[in-house]
This record gives structure tokens, sequence and C-alpha cells, in this order.
């Protein structure tokens, strides 16, 4: 795999310039190598008709977990499909796919895209009416940042790069391709693409013409679904280091259009969240640090949740992490929530050792039950629930001991209550 002292940059075909070549290892890491060299065989790989192209040429190099693979060819589908089922391979499609060029193709039990040749015809913001063509600038040019329009050989590993977007990934810059408010003017969801890519792929300052553009067209949000604005926004906050370029887009007022709640403050507690999860060695979750980013208030995050369309599970969880509890004790609150809802809670409350304590640890079931207490001379129905809400209430208070000790807490509290009567 080239380090980035290799990567030079090109604006032709041929290659790079430069003393040192860019290349990446093929075949890609945890692909089946027999199925892919089949593939690419088909399609004239070798002749210059295919090559990976897109996320995995980037993140391959830039040394960074690799996404999905990609193939583009200048074979047109139908060609496509032929030619991948003559060399024993599986193929899917659908309507909508081959009207964009695209055929799903299985290789050792996962599935490749592989996709035409493009140009776009017409835009309007949210999609694209396209034409197929031979032309790799051409169908590069339609990316939307540079460091996404490099393919590469898939018999040399060769990197073909024409808009210098091997230069910006060693620089750490996140450029649009050509003039920044067009290529937004395309496709809106594009504004958002920019400060993900930016919070994975950037070093300082974002690329002063793209957020220029960002900015002055944040209005365009609001043509989009809600459902593609919190996809995009789960996906950045999923990554590993989101904070800066949140900010950032609250600052050059992004979000205002379209989510105007999140604010300066929201931004702060999600910085405090994630030095929360990095000091108590917790994985970094999309749904946990949207609930830090929200205002504090577990029904007006609901309705936000709502407007987003997020999934029921997402909005109960948003729910139960937000909701006021002033119980201390992190084990209790793991049996009541669950450890995932406890980890929530405790983590956008600061507290990272009480939420590390929990790591691995599962909370027990309570070891009585109401039969247990009818046994024991109580009548069924409400005297048998409150008797075993106060044989709970001891247990946790005693922090969860073994099923010899839950009976023995049972037995008090009946026979308290049979005095009683």
């Amino acid at each position: 795999m080239a380090g980035t002292a290799d990567l030079g940059r090109d604006g032709g075909d041929a290659g790079q310039s430069g003393a040192a070549a860019a290349r990446v290892d093929l075949p890609p890491a945890g692909w089946d190598a027999d199925g892919l060299a089949r593939l690419m065989a088909a399609l004239g790989g070798a002749d210059g008709q295919a090559r990976y192209v897109g996320g995995w040429v980037r993140d391959a190099l830039a040394g960074t977990p690799p996404g999905d693979l990609d193939i583009a060819t200048a074979l047109p589908p139908a060609e496509v499909i032929a030619r991948a089922e003559a060399a024993g391979l599986s193929v899917w499609s659908s309507a909508s796919g081959l009207q964009h060029g695209t055929v799903g193709v299985v290789i050792g039990g996962k599935g490749v895209e592989v996709t035409t040749l493009r140009r776009d015809v017409t835009t309007d913001g949210r999609r694209a009416t396209i034409a197929f063509t031979d032309d790799w600038r051409e169908d590069a040019a339609r990316r939307d940042f540079t460091i996404n329009a490099l393919s590469a050989n898939p018999v040399t590993g060769a990197v073909h790069d024409y808009f210098g977007g091997l230069a910006d990934l060693a620089a750490g810059r996140v450029r649009f391709i050509g003039d920044a408010r067009a290529r937004i003017a395309e496709d809106h969801l594009r504004i958002l693409r920019f400060f993900r890519f930016h919070a994975r792929f950037g070093r300082g300052l974002p690329d002063a013409e793209a957020y220029a553009a960002c900015t002055a067209r944040a209005n365009d949000l609001m043509a989009l679904s809600r459902e593609r604005i919190a996809d995009e926004l789960m996906k950045l906050l999923g990554g590993a280091r989101p904070a800066g370029a949140i900010r950032a887009m609250i600052e050059g007022g992004v979000l205002r259009p379209v989510l105007p709640e999140i604010d300066a403050d929201g931004a702060a507690r999600l910085e405090a969240l994630i030095a929360a999860e990095d000091a108590a060695g917790i994985a970094g979750d999309a749904v946990r640090r949207l609930a830090a980013l929200l205002p504090p208030d577990a029904a007006r995050a609901d309705l936000i949740a709502a407007r987003l369309k997020l999934s029921n599970a997402v909005r109960k969880r948003l729910g139960a992490a937000l909701a006021m509890d002033a119980e201390a004790r992190p084990r209790i609150l793991a049996y009541r929530l669950g450890s995932g809802g406890a980890t929530d809670r405790l983590l956008l409350a600061g507290r990272a050792a009480d939420a590390a304590a929990l790591s691995g640890w599962t909370p027990p079931r309570l070891p009585v039950s109401g039969g247990d207490l009818v046994a024991r001379g109580l009548d069924a129905g409400p005297v048998v629930a409150r008797a075993l809400r106060e044989v709970e209430t001891l247990w946790l208070d005693e922090d969860f001991p073994d099923a010899a000790r839950a009976r023995a807490i049972a037995d008090q509290v009946a026979g308290r209550i049979k005095l009683e009567r």
C-alpha cells in the first residue's frame, strides 16, 4: 500500500507523474482473490475496461479500514451481466440500478457493484439524469470530492488521479471537484457529505472555498428528505472525531434551516460526551452522540427525532438517555434500563468511571417470582405485586445477592405482611 510520501498528482489516464507513482495493494484485503480476478478478467480489466473506484481506493491509500468495493467499467450494463454470468458468477440487478448503470455481482459471498461510466445530463439537487460514456475522466468529474474520484488499475494497482485527489488526501484536505457551489447545486446532500468527509480525512480548518459554499447554500438542505439528512448526520456522528465538523456546521449556520435546535451548547455537550467515551474506553455511538447534540429534554428530542423520521427503537433510546433520573448507582441503573441504556445516561452525565465499571457486566434477574410469594402464603394480586416490589428493592439495596439470600429476603417480607393482616 502506498504511504502518503508516495502520493503524486496526475492529470491524465497514463498514471502518476513524479518520482514515485501511487499504488494500492491488490487484491483488496478480505476479498476472494480468485473471484475478483475472474470478474476483472471477464470485464477486460487488463485492457483498461474496468477499474476499482471511489471509497476503497481512497481508504486503501489513507491506511484506513476499507469500505465497500466498487468497480467502474466502460462496458454497458447488459454486457456486464453477460460477461459475469459467462464467468460463472452470480449477478443481481434492479430496474432502477440498470437505469443508472449498476449491476451487482457476488464474489465470495459479498456483493460488488459494477457501474458503467456515466456523465450527468441534468440535475435538480436531489437526483441526476445520466448518460453512459466511455470517458474515465468524465465519469470521475461527476463525483463530489477529489479524494473520491480516484481509481485503480485492477492488474497493477496503479492509481489514476484527474483532479489532485492524491495531493488533497496527503494534505488532509477535502475539496470539491470544480466549482463548489455548482457541485452543491447538483446534489444538495453534498453539503453534509463535505463535513462528514472533513471529519474523517481533514486536518485543520475546512477548505475555505468548500466551507463558504456550504454556508452560502445551507438553505438547499430544505429540499432534501429528512431521512437523507438523518442518514448523513448519523454517519457523521458515528465517525471517530465528529465534534470539530459539527461545531463548524453550527458556527456557519449550516444546520439552522433544517435543525435549528442544534446549537453551540449542543456542540459543547457532544465534546464532553466524546471525552467521557474516551475516558471510559467505550466506543463512540451515533445515537448516544445525537442525544448529546439535541436539547436535553426527552419530549422535545422526541419531536425532533420524529421530524427526522428516525426509527421507533432510536426514538425510544433517545428518550431513555435524556430522561431525568436521580439514580446514582450505576448497576441499579443498568438493571432498570439495560446495560446499554445505563451506559448512555452515565456517559451523557460525564460519569466515565461508572460507565467503564459496567463494561462486561450483565444485570441478573430477580431470583424470586410472584409465584414464590404465593407459595409463602400471600394472596395473588395487589398484595403479591406490592411484596415483590419490596423484595426487589431490598435485593437491589444489597447489590444483587445470590438466590439463597433473595429467598431469605422473600421469607422476611412475606412473613411481615402475613403478620400485618
